[in-house]
């Protein structure tokens, strides 16, 4: 049902109230095949680990590490399959509302988020991954005492995941950049002039979100400096 700008507020509600019970239900939906896919999406996560460290293994330390680490799996993959629905029915609840310019804008950003979140994502892992659990495997290893690793399982889902929506949400910098100069908080030539202050605000934001290590910064402070000039290329002076 097309949404009318001229409705009351109560069939506002009601339309508001049907788009979020079809979101729900394909969460629901979407939590149920998580459950069964949970085991792949598991080896999936654990594949750059054991890639590079062969003989390992995960440690289990309590009876309902498997079912916790399961249902945590199966909620991931139905936010993961629920947003970019969720995303489309608020575009289609709010677009009517909006101006021609307005719409212009917004459309674009809710098609280019899920796609930049995604290439951060996958950055992370097929870049940044190998290279950071190398980084920690060499090091406990090489322990100058005798000592035998076996890393936590939830720890290390917990890491994975927690780095993966790191870079996804650290890959939307080129979307903010351009929104703020769509709607003129920030012209280009000003961004321009704010260039050595915005490198140096993505080091520390590197250094905080990342690992302890240099490696793994540097992994995400070059793709956040390379979207900063790439953003440049679609921002309007003033």
């Amino acid at each position: 049902m097309k949404q009318n700008p001229r409705m009351t507020l109560g069939q506002h509600f009601a339309e508001l109230r049907r788009r979020i019970l079809w979101v729900a239900l394909l969460f629901v939906v979407a939590l149920i095949g998580g459950w069964y896919l949970s085991p792949y999406l598991q080896q999936l996560l654990t594949a750059p680990l054991l890639n590079i460290w062969p003989d390992g293994a995960l440690l289990y330390t309590g009876l309902a590490d498997g079912l916790m680490i399961r249902f945590s799996l199966s909620v991931l993959f139905g936010l993961f399959i629920t947003a970019p629905f969720a995303l489309w029915q608020i575009w289609a609840y709010v677009a009517p509302g909006l101006k021609t310019a307005e719409r212009k804008i917004i459309w674009p950003i809710l098609i280019a988020s899920p796609v930049l979140f995604v290439m951060g994502a996958g950055f992370a892992f097929y870049v940044l991954f190998p290279f950071v659990f190398g980084f920690f495997i060499e090091l406990n290893q090489s322990s100058p005492v005798p000592s035998v690793l076996l890393p936590v399982a939830t720890d290390y889902l917990a890491f994975a995941i927690g780095m993966l929506k790191v870079f996804g949400v650290a890959f939307q910098l080129p979307l903010v950049l351009v929104l703020l100069n769509r709607v003129g908080i920030l012209s280009r030539g000003t961004a321009v002039k704010m260039r050595r202050y915005i490198i140096v605000l993505i080091v520390v934001v590197a250094a905080v979100l990342t690992p302890p290590d240099v490696v793994s910064q540097i992994l995400l402070a070059l793709p956040m400096w390379a979207l900063f000039e790439a953003s440049l290329l679609f921002m309007r002076d003033a």
